[in-house]
């Protein structure tokens, strides 16, 4: 036996028992060994072995869309890794909370989560940069590009294992459109003033944000939030999406829906995975599981353009909502909150070195993506003549 063998035997011996964490290697050429001159033709593979099971909770209700999200994920795993890996997967509160999903992976009592980094900003408000920080000027869609090849991806391993010392590996997928600035009971939310004292829902940085702008701010999860707006504990609130919104019943306690914000407008997904868990896996199994999330970013994609454009226009010709477009005197004051903000954050070196990161991505890529891109609301208003109300 070469010296590389035995040091694959020796790897492969501590590995946990039961195959629960661990595929034994060489499986396939043993379960395909025939005897000498035999042949067998279209005989497929049958992997004789248990799956592996794993257990991933995500921070959305079960009726959620994010479930479905979740669900797409879950569906590719298993056949990419033609069975080897089954996922059961499960709504927030099935084993924790949705705020606390990061901690549970951790702590091996979740395999995998899935949420967003400023679910876990009570932990260190540096979660909140990857995703609901500053805008710098670049969407989602770029700010997930900052995370894969920008820097960002080793800013947020640092942050999550070196700083904080969690046992997970973290994946970013599904750029998701900018959320909208939220429901509100008044239909005049035009200017600054309009906003001052109302108890408004949001969370992370986002909080500060508003509650530098003349807002009272309350950090809630999504499935606390009608129940307090009905209970007059919030005047107001933004949850991420028609979809969503609608699913928990947004539309039942406000009718006033404003479109555009600066407060949330470049977030993603977050896979969370348990690092001894991930790290026991054969490395195509774990190639599986990380790569699975990149495909599911396209499929998420499609699929809430569809969802939320559809379910937008449910909201309006079905459940009387109407739809504003929030005003640019808002956004402006947002923009200069965050101008406020920015010094008091960079207090915190860490904190620092990912903005500086995100600044010197953004000045270079979306110089590109702006001079490159043609006026869409041009074409658009051109071939739909008077659909816009803006």
């Amino acid at each position: 036996m070469t010296d590389s063998k035995v040091e694959s035997v020796k790897k492969d011996s501590a590995q946990p028992d039961g195959s629960r964490r661990k595929f034994l290697k060489g499986s396939l050429a043993a379960a395909g060994g025939v005897a000498a001159g035999t042949t067998i033709v279209g005989a497929p593979y049958v992997n004789a072995q248990s799956p592996i099971v794993l257990k991933m909770q995500t921070a959305w209700g079960g009726g959620n869309i994010w479930n479905d999200f979740a669900r797409e994920y879950v569906d590719r795993v298993h056949s990419m890794s033609g069975g080897r890996i089954q996922i059961d997967l499960l709504p927030a509160g099935a084993v924790v909370k949705a705020f606390q999903v990061m901690d549970a992976v951790s702590d091996g009592v979740l395999d995998i989560g899935h949420d967003v980094p400023v679910y876990w900003y009570g932990k260190n408000k540096a979660a909140s940069l990857f995703g609901t920080g500053p805008v710098w000027g670049g969407d989602a869609n770029n700010m997930l590009a900052w995370w894969y090849a920008g820097g960002g991806r080793e800013l947020y391993r640092e942050l999550t294992q070196d700083i904080m010392g969690l046992n997970v590996v973290g994946m970013f997928g599904f750029p998701m459109p900018s959320q909208p600035f939220g429901w509100f009971k008044d239909a005049d939310v035009t200017t600054v003033q309009d906003i001052q004292g109302l108890k408004y829902r949001t969370v992370g940085l986002a909080a500060d944000l508003l509650q530098e702008m003349g807002m009272a701010v309350a950090q809630l999860p999504g499935g606390e939030i009608v129940p307090a707006m009905e209970r007059g504990v919030i005047d107001a609130f933004e949850f991420n999406n028609p979809s969503s919104d609608s699913d928990f019943g947004a539309q039942d306690v406000a009718k006033n829906y404003y479109l555009g914000s600066y407060h949330q407008a470049s977030e993603s997904f977050e896979w969370l995975f348990n690092r001894d868990m991930l790290e026991s896996m054969d490395d195509d199994l774990q190639a599986i599981l990380m790569h699975a999330v990149e495909a599911t970013s396209t499929s998420n994609t499609a699929s809430a353009l569809d969802r939320y454009s559809a379910d937008l226009e449910a909201l309006q010709t079905e459940s009387g909502v109407t739809v504003h477009r929030t005003s640019d005197e808002i956004l402006a004051a947002q923009l200069e909150a965050w101008s406020t903000l920015i010094p008091t954050l960079e207090e915190d070196s860490f904190m620092r070195r990912v903005m500086e990161s995100q600044k010197e991505w953004v000045e270079r890529t979306v110089f590109y993506e702006l001079m490159n891109q043609p006026d869409l609301q041009l074409a658009y208003e051109h071939f739909f003549p008077g659909r816009l109300n803006m």
